[in-house]
């Protein structure tokens, strides 16, 4: 049924549940199969790339793919250029440059890899007015098939609208070799669904800030298989590698259909965000394995906050002065601007308490039907080996709790973050 509902959203044929007309995406290639890399040239050659290619890997994934493709796509007549990236490359504008640079004479980009080439690659693209395609190399992330790109820049991490693959390819075989660290990643990515839904909508409700169910329903039927095949992961079944392979898929496309990372990215991501941002010397970790971490803790606040009869918030102590002392100068201003539209005054406040008054028990009963309970993500973590507390991917507890304190600082993302920081004498959040 999901496999149908993939099909059906990228021929134009899938209800829209937000209103009348079918959901479409400008996304037409997206092939999930076996054997990809050695087919690379017969994939490619259909999409508008142009004849001189640069394919852009890292030592890794060259050796997971990489070189494959490119040996493929030079024996299918295409010119090629090989572009290897450092191992582990860093997605910042530093990175993104570079690949412009040496890339000068490619008429398109392939990216051969998965979350920071990807992105990489993605930016390049875009800045330079190139298409571009991916063959990803591992489950680790769901932006391939997104239109934006987590690029650090200015010492801020962003997420910037960027260009749409013309083509996404994932061979399951591939997939299944990849390390079970960016499996158990991706999972964790994956599980950020329930907690972003249910930020998204408070925002929503509180704010009136526009919300979509498309992306959701994109994802319904393949969240719970993925959660019952979790432990399966683990012992590379390629049956539940196709189901977190398309589960990736759909989320990226969710976020494409609504123009942004919405509906993929809330308050979890804003933590793994101002880790990034402000992380000094921490041991090298995936974004996926981050992102398990806290969903939980974001999990586990939002079932403290549902669990409350009745909801008032305060005005809280944010200016731009305790910007600047937390972030330094240049920091804290470009901090400040981003987190201002979201800034409660007391009007806003008033407004909002007015319909917190009102609306509390219904609201909270919308929130409850999108929430999934803590026990149970952290059940599933557990099932396919992805970190559950920051100790296991060796953050400082002091650190994350600083992180989960001051996240909600560096954009105007309204979360239940904002909404614990409105709430005066609320225990302080669980990590």
């Amino acid at each position: 049924m999901s496999r149908d509902m993939l099909d059906r959203l990228i021929a134009g044929t899938l209800p829209d549940p937000d209103g009348g007309g079918m959901l479409s995406t400008p996304l037409k290639t997206i092939v999930i199969g076996r054997g990809l890399g050695d087919e690379a040239a017969a994939l490619v050659r259909p999409l508008p790339l142009g004849r001189r290619l640069a394919v852009v890997m890292d030592p890794d994934t060259r050796l997971a793919l990489g070189e494959r493709v490119a040996v493929a796509l030079h024996g299918g007549g295409l010119d090629v250029d090989k572009i290897i990236l450092p191992r582990h490359p860093h997605p910042d504008m530093d990175a993104v440059r570079s690949v412009i640079a040496r890339t000068q004479g490619a008429s398109g980009l392939v990216a051969v890899g998965s979350g920071s080439i990807n992105d990489i690659t993605k930016y390049a693209a875009y800045l330079s007015d190139r298409p571009y395609a991916v063959f990803g190399t591992a489950p680790s992330m769901n932006g391939y098939t997104s239109v934006s790109a987590a690029i650090t820049e200015d010492g801020l991490k962003k997420s910037l609208s960027a260009r749409l693959p013309v083509g996404v390819f994932l061979d399951l075989e591939v997939m299944v070799r990849a390390p079970h660290r960016l499996v158990a990643a991706g999972f964790g990515d994956s599980m950020a669904r329930p907690t972003a839904q249910t930020d998204w909508l408070m925002a929503h409700l509180l704010l009136g800030t526009p919300y979509r169910e498309a992306p959701f329903m994109l994802l319904a039927e393949d969240e719970e298989a993925l959660v019952a095949k979790a432990g399966d992961l683990r012992n590379g079944d390629i049956g539940a590698m196709e189901v977190l392979v398309r589960t990736l898929v759909m989320s990226g496309l969710g976020m494409t259909l609504c123009g942004g990372s919405y509906p993929a990215s809330q308050g979890e991501h804003l933590i793994a965000h101002y880790m990034d941002m402000r992380g000094k010397d921490l041991p090298e970790a995936h974004h996926g394995e981050h992102i398990a971490v806290t969903t939980l803790t974001m999990a586990r606040l939002q079932e403290r906050v549902l669990a409350l009869p009745g909801l008032r918030l305060s005005p809280t102590r944010d200016t731009p002065e305790r910007f600047e002392s937390i972030f330094g100068k240049a920091l804290g201003r470009s901090c400040w601007e981003a987190f201002r539209p979201k800034l409660l005054g007391e009007d806003r406040l008033d407004a909002i308490n007015a319909v917190l008054d009102r609306q509390w028990p219904s609201f909270r009963e919308r929130l409850l039907y999108v929430h999934r309970p803590a026990s149970e993500i952290a059940a599933a973590l557990k099932a396919v080996g992805a970190p559950t507390t920051p100790q296991e991917v060796a953050i400082p507890p002091a650190f994350y709790e600083e992180a989960v304190a001051n996240a909600r600082l560096i954009r105007d993302r309204f979360t239940m973050l904002d909404v614990a920081a409105a709430m005066p004498g609320f225990a302080k959040v669980e990590a």
